[in-house]
């Protein structure tokens, strides 16, 4: 009796070894997952924020890739993706219809619009009409927007905007051109007087102050969403950080980065 006790004891003993070592060699695999994201610039502080959070609350790691939506959006359609896509509706839209992110994926995240920037602590132009904003835009000494020929949301809408104001050739030798979202540092340099941009590329710049949206039915709003890749190798992380990013924290970086959250 006693020895088939003592071999009982050793087999459990034998078995609950086993389970603490698979436990410990299969935990990390399972828990730690690496997950790309492809995010338009126009989302960088918010996610430079939220990424520690989402590491340190979930173990896994992010990779972000930034870059301007036609561009990531070309990229895409060449064959590149990821795990979570981060770009406007319109675009995951139609990379959706062309099966480059997961069928019903895409989640809306958060809108912005398309405003004009002044350095800190200066005066704030009048921009509250149509008419205001037209006097501003002639007033001021210099302006800076994204290059519209690099295909930056907000530089392809504000040279529609010039042309609806009429003063195109006003304005062309007064303009500084940037490949994608610094108009606001160039403001905060004071190398601009005026900076336009949407709203989350300007709030976060130290030294640059958002004067307000563009007026009336000039107001441009983005709609940004997240889409899944179609061969994200671990869907389940990929979707939780989406979830985690329009989330009660995510909201909160968000809004306090000049976005509403959706």
């Amino acid at each position: 009796m006693i020895g088939r006790h003592v071999v009982r004891r050793d087999a459990i003993a034998a078995a609950i070894c086993s389970c603490l070592l698979w436990l410990c060699t299969a935990a990390p695999v399972a828990l730690a997952a690496e997950i790309k994201v492809m995010s338009t610039v126009a989302l960088n502080a918010p996610l430079d924020d939220l990424k520690p959070k989402f590491e340190s609350a979930t173990g896994n790691k992010l990779t972000i890739v930034y870059g301007l939506i036609a561009e990531l959006k070309k990229r895409i359609q060449d064959g590149e993706t990821a795990d979570v896509m981060l770009l406007s509706r319109a675009a995951l839209d139609d990379l959706q219809t062309q099966g480059k992110v997961a069928s019903g994926s895409i989640v809306n995240v958060a809108s912005s619009s398309v405003g004009i920037a002044v350095r800190a602590g200066a005066p704030r132009p009048d921009i509250s009409t149509t008419d205001a904003l037209k006097r501003t835009l002639l007033a001021g000494k210099s302006i800076v927007y994204a290059d519209p020929a690099k295909g930056g949301a907000s530089g392809v809408y504000f040279a529609k905007v010039l042309e609806r104001l009429g003063i195109v050739d006003q304005m062309k030798s007064k303009t500084i051109l940037v490949p994608g979202a610094q108009a606001a540092e160039v403001v905060a340099k004071g190398e601009a007087e005026l900076g336009v941009g949407m709203g989350s590329e300007i709030v976060p710049v130290a030294g640059a102050q958002l004067v307000g949206p563009l007026p009336g039915d000039l107001n441009y709003v983005i709609v940004f969403s997240a889409g899944l890749g179609p061969t994200s190798q671990d869907a389940a992380a990929a979707n939780a950080l989406i979830q985690f990013i329009i989330g009660p924290t995510g909201a909160a970086v968000l809004k306090s980065l000049g976005m509403d959250p959706a």
